[in-house]
């Protein structure tokens, strides 16, 4: 198989953990003990060895002009350290800023002005990467977007890890579809987070028969992905994203509140997240669950990414176009259309054997 040459816009604790963890696994194949939080070792022919970042974009001039390995460990970065991984020849180059700094992360994150940002269309290109990972703050509506036009202007396929409808929108579907290009999002999902329990205890309730009355997610972390969210007004597509994670499922509408809840500094890349659901069972009888969670939020997300990242290969390589709506289903919170995650589960495996187009 081929490599699959990635790019990234965002070079924070999210990208740390997917870098750190191509190293980690870069012998995994087949034979071996299937790697958490992977659906296969081998995805589709491809291994993870197979993945190879080739350019790399931020605006944190304590990361912009380093090597991608040591840039992951910079600045505000603070998830875990499981790895070290290789010297790159990928430099971090600096992006346009846009709206990517919110108030109260133009307080942690400097950006020298003298730093003039690079022509992205033009270095995916000169790259020859084969797709780019958009790892925005939270609230970079105007950035997000930014960097999907320029994988349309390089001809290079987009994944949105984060909260801005991209993918999901009709006319960013259509405009991909229409250049030959595959994407992937909204919102990545973790591999056992806030929302996917959140699902599976909803699915659950469901399953068995209870009515749901009301429910709640809080979240609280320490990363700046959670002081970025201080910011209320950044938090509009974020909420609709998880919310209607979890209320896709119920086919009647409930008192639901879901959402970013508060920074602790202390607890730097662990987020606690607290599920509290009410319902009724046989006899009208209340039930309630009340749930603490305890992740570190970054590496959460890191083997769901390579799956996505290796979905999105398999279409380049069989010139599917447009968005990919069984990896999106499994992969995202805010996918083009919602299915439980069991099904969505057994669509990708379709997708992996040519039984399904997309």
């Amino acid at each position: 198989m081929s490599k699959i040459r990635i790019a990234i816009a965002g070079v924070g604790n999210c990208a740390s953990s997917l870098i750190q963890g191509l190293e980690y696994y870069k012998d995994v194949d087949e034979k071996d003990e299937l790697v958490p939080g992977l659906m296969h070792n081998v995805f589709g022919g491809y291994k993870i060895s197979d993945i190879e970042p080739v350019a790399a974009f931020d605006v944190d001039s304590r990361k912009v002009g380093l090597p991608l390995e040591e840039a992951i460990f910079a600045g505000e970065n603070c998830t875990i350290k499981f790895s070290d991984p290789p010297k790159t020849d990928v430099i971090v180059q600096k992006g346009e800023v846009l709206d990517g700094i919110g108030k109260y992360l133009s307080e942690k994150i400097p950006v020298d002005k003298n730093q003039k940002p690079v022509d992205v269309a033009k270095v995916l290109e000169e790259s020859n990467a084969d797709l780019l990972i958009n790892y925005m703050p939270v609230g970079s509506e105007k950035a997000a977007r930014y960097y999907a036009e320029q994988c349309l202007k390089a001809g290079v396929a987009f994944i949105n890890a984060m909260p801005a409808f991209i993918v999901s929108d009709e006319g960013w579907a259509k405009r991909f579809e229409d250049a030959g290009l595959p994407c992937a999002g909204d919102d990545i999902k973790s591999q056992v987070g806030a929302t996917i329990v959140h699902r599976v205890l909803t699915q659950l309730l469901l399953d068995r028969g209870v009515k749901i009355e009301k429910s709640y997610q809080l979240n609280i972390g320490g990363n700046t992905d959670f002081y970025n969210m201080l910011e209320e007004e950044r938090l509009k597509s974020k909420r609709i994203s998880k919310t209607s994670a979890v209320q896709s499922l119920v086919p009647y509408k409930i008192p639901l509140r879901i959402g970013p809840s508060d920074y602790v500094d202390f607890l730097n890349d662990n987020k606690v997240c607290y599920i509290y659901m009410v319902g009724r069972k046989f006899g009208d009888v209340p039930l309630t669950i009340d749930l603490k969670l305890s992740v570190e939020d970054s590496p959460n997300s890191g083997g769901v990414m390579i799956d996505a990242i290796r979905a999105t290969k398999i279409a380049l390589d069989r010139g599917i176009t447009g968005r990919l709506i069984s990896i999106s289903a499994y992969s995202f919170k805010h996918p083009p259309v919602q299915y439980p995650d069991s099904v969505a589960k057994q669509m990708v495996e379709e997708f992996i054997r040519g039984e399904r187009e997309r």
